[in-house]
Formats: C-alpha cells, sequence, structure tokens
C-alpha cells in the first residue's frame, strides 16, 4: 500500500482491509516531508516531479520492497502494490526503472511519473489504470499517456475512468477489488 501526498503508512490500510481482508499488508511510509505532509518523493510544482530524486527514491523503495521479501518470506510474485496519487506515481516508477519488482501494480489516480531512457519489458504485468474525468490534480490526458507508456512497455493495462475527481470513490474500490480478484486468481491448468 503506497499512500498519497500528506498519508501515512495507516492512511490506506481500511483500503486495504476493503479490498483482501486475507491479504498480509507491506505499508511504508514516504520519506520526503512537503509542508509537512510525507510524500515518496520530491516535486517541484503540482504536476512537476523532481525527477532526479524520483529515481533515487523508486530505487530506495526497490531495495526495501526486496529486503522486505526476505526479511517477511514472501513469494515476490504475490506482491502487487496498490498505489494511491503519489503513491501510484512512485508505483509507476517502480514498474518503469525496476521491472521485476512489482508482478503488478493498481495505480488509483497516478500521473506519468516519467519517461525513462529505455522503455522496460514489463512482459504482460497486470497493471490498473483507475483514473477520475474529473480530477483536478491529474488531468485525464496524462492518465491516457501513462497507458500508453505502459502498453509500450507490453504491460497488460486495464484502464478505468470514471466521473470522479481525484478522490477515491465506492465506484474506484469496486474496480480494484475485481481486478485484485482476478490478479490473485490461480492460473487455469493445463490438462495433456
Amino acid at each position: 500500500m503506497l499512500h498519497g501526498t500528506g498519508g501515512t503508512e495507516t492512511s490506506l490500510l481500511p483500503l486495504a482491509q476493503s479490498l483482501d481482508p486475507e491479504a498480509a499488508i507491506l505499508s511504508p511510509r514516504g520519506k520526503v516531508m512537503e509542508h509537512g505532509m510525507p510524500r515518496f518523493f520530491q516535486r517541484l510544482a503540482e504536476g512537476v516531479f523532481d525527477e532526479e530524486d524520483l529515481i533515487r527514491r523508486t530505487h530506495e523503495l526497490a531495495e526495501f520492497i526486496t529486503q522486505a521479501t526476505r526479511e517477511y518470506s514472501f513469494d515476490p510474485g504475490s506482491l502487487v502494490a496498490i498505489g494511491y496519487s503519489n503513491g501510484a506515481n512512485i508505483a509507476g516508477g517502480l514498474l518503469l526503472l525496476c521491472p521485476g519488482v512489482l508482478p503488478g501494480a493498481a495505480l488509483l489516480r497516478p500521473m506519468v511519473p516519467l519517461i525513462p531512457e529505455t522503455l522496460p519489458d514489463l512482459a504482460g504485468a497486470p497493471v490498473l489504470v483507475s483514473a477520475g474525468h474529473l480530477d483536478p490534480i491529474v488531468p485525464a490526458h496524462n492518465a491516457r499517456r501513462l497507458i500508453t507508456l505502459l502498453r509500450d512497455s507490453s504491460a497488460s493495462v486495464t484502464p478505468r475512468f470514471e466521473n470522479a475527481g481525484h478522490g477515491l470513490t465506492s465506484t474506484t474500490i469496486e474496480t480494484t477489488r475485481h481486478w485484485l480478484a482476478d490478479f490473485n486468481a490461480p492460473a487455469p491448468r493445463v490438462s495433456r
């Protein structure tokens, strides 16, 4: 669970419980402070990211996730990031800069975090992009650019747009729950 600006490691726990009450949760707090509010990376202005800091913080988070998989002995193949706003943006950064760390991600109200020099091969990684047509922070065209970037990286993207702003709605939560159920569904058995 990756919170938005001003959130903490506990902010998205009710969402996590709603999505999958039996899931083990890893929920770090962003290390950057902006006007007393935690974030995962610095920005220069609304929607303008400090790309150098974003890259550094993305690699720090990737290392944290890798260490957590060892420390807590969980299968990294079962890991899915659910990020909201700033948390969705760093999850997008993880997909684009550190392919393989996240097998999949639900990006809730995301924008393009950065465009890497070389697109990664995300080889069918499932990604939900949930955006709002009325979002004053992330224009819908920015979310569409992210969808294109992820698809150009061979991710299996499920786009969902709703008539909503930047906040999460019951529709967002229900859409994410269904997407997550598909992500967690066992692979079909092949009979010979």
